[in-house]
């Protein structure tokens, strides 16, 4: 029986060292000031905000959120500390993070270190105090914008701040997938009905994963359906997916501009043109746009938390979700397409402002969603998209089987 670690008692206000000063300034010359969380220094990307009340773990590590200053709009984060189970990659992504009122002790008994101490030990600068609901609105009617932290005791002036947030790089235009991406091809081992990994060759389907920032969890979904996932970077060629001799083909989320990535759009047209089955999340969803022939465009300030309502059009079912883009694809929402593999449709719409969820081929079996059904850190209502992958692929197996 595990053992919860133990907590020391709360310092007294006045024995606590008080954190450097630290300023917050937007690219359009709003500043918030609080004080340093995490590391010290100054960073730069861009400002977004993540609506999730949980699963700030998740987020931190999350490689889509590469170059990006998380806001978060819960008001108190880091109540449950960080734990060793959670992360959804080998370090965390974001930029920068914004929090208003982080919490001293962890109270979770997988708890191992606070926040404070995972963003200092990573390097990632930070700042409390900040009233995140006025940027969290400032930021909804001016749009993700570009953002600089800064803390120390020694700050330069204000004008030489913003001169600096505004020489930054911007994200519209930004190739990040292979940045974040693996560097060498892995393979992720199917789970048995026991959890245990089955010996490599007795998968009930194998899968070409191309990671253009894979969380964790996707993979290991997949896994626990009987599939073996052989993972490959963001650079990998049509031929290196093909080699793995796939039952499916998996595109994953990632940071950056859909319209800079080329490389995958075209390996993806060769994967439609053999016909071998085919799914995308998030920016898998933007590059199937993108193959089949349809636009992509930067939302003014995106989606982003685990509560945004999505429907499936195809059931009429309401479906709440875990988000994290800000591109999405320019499709008709209310008629079927014509595109170079044959009949598409949109399968799933975002009810709060009709942005395209979900993409479909009518006459291949390819189809794509723009939120996260692996759902780490929830919600599950979506889980049930790797069965439907599962079920194209049982399907074309069943038809290989009798030509």
């Amino acid at each position: 029986m595990t053992t919860p670690p133990t907590t020391s008692a709360v310092a007294p206000r006045s024995a606590r060292r008080q954190p450097p000063p630290a300023v917050l300034v937007l690219e359009d010359g709003r500043i918030f000031r609080g004080r340093a969380f995490g590391a010290t220094g100054k960073t730069f990307g861009e400002a977004v905000f993540s609506t999730g009340m949980t699963g700030y773990q998740e987020t931190l590590t999350d490689p889509s959120y590469h170059r990006q200053v998380v806001v978060m709009t819960a008001p108190h984060v880091g109540n449950t500390g960080v734990n060793d189970e959670d992360p959804e990659s080998a370090r965390i992504w974001v930029a920068g993070y914004v929090v208003r009122d982080p919490a001293r002790v962890p109270s979770n008994w997988r708890s191992r270190r606070t926040l404070d101490e995972e963003l200092t030990a990573q390097g990632v600068v930070g700042i409390s105090g900040v009233d995140t609901r006025a940027l969290t609105r400032h930021l909804r009617e001016r749009g993700a914008m570009r953002v600089g932290i800064f803390s120390d005791h020694a700050m330069p002036d204000e004008g030489t701040m913003l001169a600096e947030v505004r020489q930054s790089a911007e994200m519209a235009g930004a190739d990040l997938a292979a940045e974040v991406a693996t560097k060498e091809p892995y393979v992720v081992p199917a789970l048995g009905a026991d959890g245990a990994p089955l010996p490599a060759g007795t998968a009930r389907f194998k899968v070409a994963a191309v990671d253009l920032g894979i969380k964790g969890m996707t993979p290991h979904r997949m896994a626990e359906r009987g599939i073996e996932v052989h993972v490959l970077p963001a650079t990998a060629s049509a031929e290196d997916v093909f080699a793995v001799e796939p039952d499916g083909v998996f595109f994953s989320n990632g940071p950056g501009d859909p319209a800079t990535a080329d490389g995958p759009v075209a390996v993806m047209q060769a994967v439609l043109e053999r016909g071998i089955p085919l799914f995308g999340i998030c920016f898998g969803n933007q590059i199937l746009g993108r193959a089949l022939g349809f636009g992509t465009f930067k939302l003014k300030y995106g989606h982003r938390g685990i509560n945004q309502p999505v429907q499936d059009r195809t059931t009429g079912k309401v479906e709440v979700t875990a988000h994290n883009h800000g591109f999405a694809v320019d499709a008709p929402l209310d008629k079927v397409s014509d595109t170079p593999y044959g009949r598409a449709e949109v399968t799933h719409v975002c009810l709060n402002d009709q942005v395209v969820e979900g993409l479909r081929l009518l006459d291949r079996p390819a189809f794509s969603v723009q939120y996260h059904p692996e759902a780490a850190a929830g919600p599950h209502d979506a889980a049930y998209l790797f069965d439907r992958f599962t079920s194209l692929m049982n399907t074309a197996q069943m038809e290989d089987q009798r030509a």
